[in-house]
């Protein structure tokens, strides 16, 4: 019997100092799991996504900039780049340039994609706020089926303890004839029976702290625990509230609606973005391009000091007096030597040009490619205005379902308290009559076993109402951040 004692009291004892490092409370829990849960953090990429396409959309509007530079040796035959001339030759010729560009007409294109990028980033900002609150409602159905857990095995455990000192009262019934040895056996099994009750529901504390540690994405199972606070009914006044005001409420503030509503208006303005296709597009360039060689920039003849020209014989005329013929003095070039390139700098001024311009391009044929991207584009808009249709009837739907859940779960919640009430004084009329040996040990078993399931019944359809209670607030407008427990 002693050891039966002992295990009741460690076993209340494990779950009084399970994670005695820190105990989390239901808003703590949140407020982590919105700041470490790793789906957040993966969607608010997306929000970062959606500030780069706006930061593209705003550069489409600037005018494109580029450098150029090469740098080339050839040998062999090869054009002279300062003369044109092909000669057999080894070069090296370097190029500079630099060109820019700017598109004038195009639709409006640039301004509907800066559009549709803000109302990305907007769907990003709603998509997150969404799943904070898909979050924080995981964590608080986690978090209240541990205290639930936690409520059903201390029920248990303090019913273990009163049968422990029962079978210490019948052994001495028993032993002093009142008792059929069979009462003994009875209660023997009732406490094996809950000592086995008792280890499922702290395996069931252990798992659910497991889960809920999970979507804090805290990995330190052993030393995660929960506070054992006295939860109690809060915000019943939201039951007060119609359902017509609280779907009203529930468009204005839940994120469901609003994102369908902005995934249409995106799909809207893709349809506008392809239309552009149709519309001829203007662009403005301008170009500055120099180039430079170490070829030689020319060639220094040198003539005879003594006779600098001689008669080359080729006639280039008569004289009419006298008829002699006259004929073409050329110079007389005794020998000569290659000038050298010109400075770096002055070949690039020299050498250098511009071109400037408009490019019109208008879409006349494409393969029907264009057309296709709208027909496609008024198809995504029809089945975003069908997704948002749909997200307000399920909104309607989840309002209509909360409200009519949580007016049950009230209900429930009442009927559990008259149930203990009921039960618990059945079951000290059972155990007064038992310790006279006016009723045997089954009868007795069974009336503490409905009062040990009305006591767990009344703690679960009391959490059972405080969420439904939040999940009403929510849908109202209250943050998360704001819900009180």
């Amino acid at each position: 019997m002693k050891k039966a004692i002992l295990f009741s009291i460690t076993a209340l004892l494990a779950l009084t100092t399970f994670g005695q490092e820190r105990k989390w409370t239901l808003q703590e829990c949140v407020q982590y799991a919105i700041e470490n849960n790793i789906n957040i953090q993966q969607t608010t990429l997306d929000l970062e996504s959606a500030a780069i396409d706006k930061s593209d959309a705003v550069g489409a509007f600037l005018p494109t900039l580029n450098g150029t530079a090469s740098n080339s040796w050839q040998t062999g035959l090869t054009q002279n780049v300062l003369t044109g001339v092909l000669e057999s030759q080894q070069t090296r010729n370097s190029s500079f340039g630099v060109s820019s560009g700017v598109r004038l007409i195009n639709g409006f294109r640039n301004h509907k994609v800066l559009d549709r990028a803000e109302l990305s980033k907007i769907a990003a900002d709603y998509n997150i706020a969404k799943l904070k609150d898909d979050v924080a409602l995981n964590v608080a159905v986690a978090y209240l089926q541990v205290l639930l857990a936690k409520e059903s095995a201390k029920v248990i455990i303090t019913q273990n303890a009163v049968t422990q000192e029962q079978i210490d009262r019948t052994q001495e019934l028993v032993d002093g004839g009142v008792l059929p040895r069979g009462d003994l056996l009875e209660i023997r099994a009732t406490n094996a029976s809950e000592r086995q009750r008792i280890v499922a529901a702290e395996n069931s504390i252990a798992i659910g702290l497991v889960n809920l540690a999970q979507l804090l994405n805290i990995s330190d199972f052993e030393n995660f625990d929960i506070a054992d606070g006295n939860y109690t009914v809060q915000g019943e006044s939201i039951l007060e509230t119609q359902p017509e005001v609280l779907i009203s409420s529930a468009k204005d503030n839940r994120y469901d609606v609003k994102i369908a509503e902005q995934n249409e208006a995106i799909a809207q303005k893709d349809l506008e973005i392809s239309k552009t296709g149709l519309y001829p597009t203007l662009d403005a360039f301008f170009n500055y391009n120099t180039r430079e060689s170490n070829r030689a920039s020319g060639f220094n003849t040198i003539l005879d000091p003594d006779d600098p020209v001689i008669d080359s014989g080729n006639p280039i005329g008569v004289v009419g007096a006298t008829g002699d013929v006259v004929t073409s003095l050329t110079p007389n070039i005794i020998g000569g030597n290659e000038i050298g390139p010109l400075p770096f700098i002055e070949q690039l001024y020299l050498n250098d040009g511009i071109s400037y311009g408009l490019s019109l391009r208008v879409p006349v044929f494409n393969g029907w490619s264009t057309k296709n991207q709208i027909k496609r584009s008024k198809v995504n808009v029809m089945r975003a205005e069908y997704q948002k249709e749909l997200a307000e009837q399920n909104l309607r739907t989840a309002v209509y379902q909360a409200y009519t859940d949580a007016k049950a779960a009230k209900e429930s919640y009442e009927a559990a308290k008259l149930a203990v009430e009921s039960q618990e004084l059945a079951y000290q009329y059972a155990k007064d009559r038992y310790d006279v040996g006016l009723t045997n040990a089954f009868d007795f078993s069974q009336s503490k076993l409905r009062y040990d399931n009305a006591q767990i019944e009344l703690a679960r359809s009391k959490y059972d109402y405080i969420f439904r209670i939040k999940v009403l607030e929510l849908y109202f407008g209250v943050p998360v951040t704001e819900l009180k427990f």
